[in-house]
């Protein structure tokens, strides 16, 4: 009975675990402004555009390569 309802508890903590961002989709990702390779900031979740001073927001594990939804970085 304890098995049937760990389970669920160790599904839950391995969903928790995966990354919301699949890394190697970077390598297919630019800038949508100046074409530059995007660089993945884990824990804030974006993809950060050196040359263009924005971080786009990765939602739900979806990019949101829009400037309009991007961050500026300060210098």
């Amino acid at each position: 009975m304890s098995d049937a309802t760990d389970k669920p508890n160790a599904e839950a903590q391995n969903e928790r675990a995966k990354p919301l961002f699949d890394r190697h989709m970077l390598e297919a990702l630019v800038c949508p402004l100046t074409h530059a390779v995007l660089h993945y900031d884990a824990e804030a979740q974006e993809l950060i555009s050196k040359p263009a001073h924005l971080a786009f927001p990765i939602r739900g594990g979806i990019p949101i390569l829009l400037e309009d939804e991007a961050r500026r970085l300060d210098d």
